[in-house]
């Protein structure tokens, strides 16, 4: 019989993840037929319904199938995935960073919801605890003395704060509230960490393929952007960041550590701490980008660069907006040695944020509610991630590669090289379809044949006859 700790996952999970290694592993391949339901339950010494709860967990990640009268059969197996995408090389200049018109035309549709955009990398509001953060809205609106109207303190609210600093712990960093800066989003938190540690002309490191939303803080601050490869599955080597800081005089470098957007890489440990070493002996200022680092599919939160950081020279950004409220517009950073600066360049830019929304995540927060939604978030998206992974599987192009994300919300898919996928976006939208193409995520227009596809919204047929009409393009433009 499986044990159980007070601390260990639900018995019908612990019988599926070990089924789920089975089917990994290929001890139980493609069309083997499971124990049925009472022979789990005798073999496993459980109830029916915790076996039933099992089977259909791992129906749910398209693992296995149920046929009628005939019981339960392996479904799908990782092994069966197309390789990765390959590592592009950037061209080797740092360059002033130009913003494609697309970027404006792939994101006036952001919020259409007559289509089925799989271009946005954020939560449905459909996965986010809705009911439970109006009942904390309502409650920091009957606790607060000036009914929520007065300037919140500059900082950021000190409840807020404290919190913040709390779930730092998660990633094995140890802060109080007077270290942490809230922000309107991880943007500004980024913008404000640039302004903080870069003068207009510097050159900033940046990962190759990034997100399309740094670019645009880079040109705004009239700054130049040197672009480092990145693996989809270890993200940036620092032996070759190195390389370019006695190359370049790189001012600061802007990387997202776990789960980048859009290839998903999460970089291990080791690189992490490697790449701390590096910048601190060097004095370049890192900001860290780690919106996603909530959004792990394994046992343990990754660790942060952050957690390595004894100088202050990293800034640590992060966002509640792809977790909890995109809405609420709550950001943070800790930027060590550069808080008071950071602090000063809040003054000017919006002063404070808002009161009400603060005290309302504070409340969240406080009561242990976080947690437990990001549990069930969590384990929504692993299962989205693997239909998604089957539906491009079983509907593109048999040369297709796609990522591994071990953890946020999108997948990168690399195609046929004769394919431009802005064209094939402008084609999908015929069909009230959206994806955001790889010319977005690279300065100089790069990666024409890739697309970013999310997985945030929950698999339906809608989202199926999407991907297979999908296939049907890449196949008639390859």
């Amino acid at each position: 019989m499986a044990k159980r700790t007070a601390t260990a996952d639900p018995l019908y999970l612990q019988v599926a993840e070990g089924l789920e290694k089975m089917i990994g592993d290929e001890t139980l391949k493609i069309g083997d037929k499971l124990p049925s339901v009472r022979m789990l339950s005798e073999e496993y010494g459980i109830s029916m319904g915790t076996a039933f709860q099992a089977y259909y967990h791992l129906e749910g990640k398209g693992l296995i199938e149920s046929r009628p009268k005939s019981g339960y059969y392996v479904r799908f197996s990782l092994r069966r995935l197309p390789g990765l995408p390959r590592v592009v090389e950037p061209e080797p200049e740092p360059s002033e960073i130009s913003v494609h018109e697309m970027i404006a035309n792939v994101f006036q549709r952001f919020s259409r919801e007559d289509f089925v955009n799989f271009s946005v990398a954020a939560p449905p509001i459909s996965l986010l605890p809705a009911a439970k953060l109006n009942k904390s809205l309502m409650h920091a609106l009957r606790a607060s003395k000036f009914h929520g109207l007065q300037y919140e303190d500059g900082q950021g609210n000190p409840d807020l704060r404290r919190q913040l600093a709390l779930l730092a712990f998660h990633w094995g960093g140890k802060y109080s509230g007077k270290d942490v800066v809230v922000t309107a989003g991880c943007m500004e938190a980024l913008v404000m960490c640039l302004k903080a540690t870069t003068q207009p002309g510097d050159t900033v490191a940046i990962e190759h393929p990034t997100y399309f939303g740094i670019f645009q803080v880079i040109e705004s601050l009239g700054l130049k952007a040197v672009e480092i490869a990145a693996d989809p599955l270890t993200g940036i080597d620092p032996r070759q960041l190195e390389t370019l800081i006695l190359k370049y005089p790189i001012k600061a470098c802007v990387f997202v550590t776990n789960f980048s957007n859009p290839l998903g890489s999460c970089m291990p440990d080791e690189k992490k701490k490697a790449l701390v070493e590096l910048i601190t002996r060097h004095e370049i200022p890192l900001i860290e980008d780690d919106i996603y680092g909530e959004m792990y599919f394994g046992r343990h939160r990754p660790r942060t660069c952050k957690s390595f950081d004894k100088e202050g020279w990293v800034l640590y950004c992060s966002s509640l907006s792809k977790s909890l409220a995109p809405g609420y517009r709550i950001g943070w950073t800790i930027p060590g040695r550069f808080t008071q600066r950071l602090i000063q360049i809040k003054m000017m830019h919006t002063v404070s944020g808002t009161t009400l929304t603060q005290q309302a995540t504070a409340h969240f927060l406080s009561i242990g509610r976080y947690e437990y939604h990001l549990k069930k978030l969590r384990k929504a998206l692993h299962t989205q991630c693997l239909r998604y992974l089957q539906g491009i599987l079983q509907y593109f192009p048999a040369d297709t590669k796609v990522s591994r994300p071990q953890g946020g919300f999108v997948l990168w898919i690399q195609l046929d090289r004769k394919l431009n996928a802005y064209r094939l976006y402008q084609e999908a939208l015929k069909h009230n379809v959206s994806v955001a193409p790889g010319q977005l995520f690279s300065g100089k227009g790069q990666f024409a044949n890739c697309l970013r596809l999310s997985y945030a919204r929950p698999w339906d047929a809608e989202v199926e006859e999407a991907l297979r009409m999908l296939g049907a393009l890449i196949k008639k433009m390859s």
